[in-house]
């Protein structure tokens, strides 16, 4: 790779949206990218559309917690690699599939997600503060939003 031109022409981007991505994992990955002479990496998350082919509920804790995993990540890597984050947001599988999570349903988990990574992490006053923002009374993560 290195020898082909291609790290100079290329950002890679790293893909996983999963709760308990594998930090470590991830680290060793960009180390290696770095060998091969890529100086930036992106990281692509997601805030809906990732967790099943035909949810229609957003559970904003899976995608929370894979946000934070990807802060650690980048906490755990040379701090001048991380180019940016794509947050994205599925709407169906493939093209044959039928619509998953719409939009209005996600906008919490947009919130959450967007204010995990602004702020470094999640606490109680990001909670509040996202409540404030989408004027509600109870931000759930761990179950459905009723």
């Amino acid at each position: 790779l290195s020898e082909s031109g291609v790290p100079q022409l290329v950002q890679p981007m790293i893909w996983d949206y999963a709760a308990d991505l594998d930090v470590e994992g991830k680290v060793h990955l960009i180390e290696k990218y770095r060998r091969c002479g890529f100086s930036k990496v992106w990281f692509a998350s997601a805030f809906k559309g990732a967790t099943g082919v035909n949810q229609s509920l957003t559970l904003i804790g899976h995608h929370l917690k894979n946000h934070l995993q990807w802060l650690k990540v980048a906490s755990n890597s040379p701090t001048d690699v991380l180019e940016g984050i794509a947050l994205t947001g599925w709407q169906r599988y493939d093209h044959f599939s039928v619509l998953c999570e719409l939009l209005p349903v996600a906008i919490p988990s947009l919130a959450v997600c967007l204010q995990a990574l602004e702020n470094g992490g999640y606490s109680e006053k990001t909670k509040e503060n996202v409540e404030k923002l989408l004027g509600m009374s109870n931000l759930e993560t761990e179950t459905f939003m009723r």
